[in-house]
């Protein structure tokens, strides 16, 4: 395993530890998700090089498109929750009320 490899593997790592145990506002968890779509990014742009294929492939940048699409909606639906419940804090929000 290269160096390369490694620091793609511990990004996603650390950052699917951070989203499973620092639950405690929105915003970090969408940058924990946020953190884990750019070191998979970042793998799959490299990944042609790794392989020395010559194609360019167009996996990463659709990844790119649907992590923007991701952070756009992770965005709304935080500013949504701020105004209804006044806080971005993960333990107001209760999903069994309407």
């Amino acid at each position: 395993m290269t160096i390369l490899h490694l620091s793609f593997y511990s990004a996603f790592t650390l950052s699917s530890l951070g989203l499973a145990f620092h639950r405690t506002h929105l915003i970090s968890a969408l940058l924990c998700l946020e953190s884990m779509m750019l070191s998979m990014y970042v793998a799959l742009s490299m990944w042609p090089i790794q392989t020395q294929t010559l194609t360019p492939t167009l996996l990463p940048i659709l990844m790119l498109t649907f992590s923007a699409c991701e952070a756009g909606t992770g965005l709304a639906l935080l500013v949504a929750s701020t105004r209804t419940h006044g806080s971005d804090h993960l333990h107001n929000f209760n999903l069994l009320q309407c």
